[in-house]
């Protein structure tokens, strides 16, 4: 729905650009893209009504930021679907007080609905402007739970291991050990593993003590696991 302003300059009524309605907007989309298609998880549906996905696309991608599709966000790189966003959401079963490792920052946004979910969130992201400028949206909308660093998350964040959960949003031709490593005893990782620019298949690893159970869930199509030279 678009609506239109009116404010006074200098003794005239100016028109304002139309507006979007937003939150009418992530309504809808939560409605027919997620719930319709079977998620059920209410802090995952409710992260999604909340975060505002408008704020991590640029500006000529706005208009279809709650759109059913990925989203171009420069250097080869992309929002993911929403329906995705959510799917990965929800199979990682986020809890209040998790710690999650997110590989594949781009432009924040799964980072942001994972952090209204769970205790803290450390996402990794290769690309070091896609990493500068996520930090700076982050901390601008009031994200206090997200650690951003710019490195190779092929190696995860040993640091801050083990971790709840792992989320990767881009596709390797096989899981790192590194990521496993990482994973904490009842710990649940998704990663899209494949061939780059191929339909990949998008994995569930659940580990359970020092033993790794691995299914496959749905065809997808990810950018590639970029990797430092």
């Amino acid at each position: 729905m678009r609506t239109v302003t009116l404010i006074m300059s200098f003794g005239l009524l100016l028109p304002l650009f139309f507006m979007q309605d937003y939150t009418k907007l992530r309504e809808e989309m939560v409605k027919t893209q997620i719930e319709n298609r079977g998620i059920k998880d209410s802090s995952t549906l409710a992260a999604l009504r909340k975060v505002a996905r408008h704020s991590f696309v640029p500006k000529a991608q706005v208009h279809y930021a709650y759109e059913d599709r990925p989203l171009p966000i420069g250097h080869g790189q992309t929002i993911s679907q929403p329906y995705i966003v959510a799917y990965m959401t929800e199979i990682i079963k986020p809890k209040p007080g998790q710690k999650v490792l997110e590989i594949g920052t781009g432009s924040g946004y799964q980072a942001a609905v994972l952090a209204e979910i769970v205790g803290k969130v450390y996402t990794i992201e290769i690309v070091e402007e896609l990493g500068k400028q996520a930090s700076t949206r982050l901390k601008e909308l009031g994200y206090k739970n997200i650690e951003v660093k710019t490195a190779d998350g092929y190696q995860g964040w040993k640091e801050h291991a083990p971790f709840d959960a792992i989320v990767v949003t881009a596709a390797a031709e096989f899981i790192p050990p590194p990521l496993k490593e990482q994973l904490k005893d009842g710990g649940r990782m998704i990663i899209p593993v494949g061939s780059p620019y191929m339909t990949q298949q998008l994995m569930l690893i659940e580990k359970t003590g020092n033993k790794f159970t691995t299914s496959s869930k749905m065809p997808v199509r990810f950018v590639p696991f970029k990797r430092s030279q």
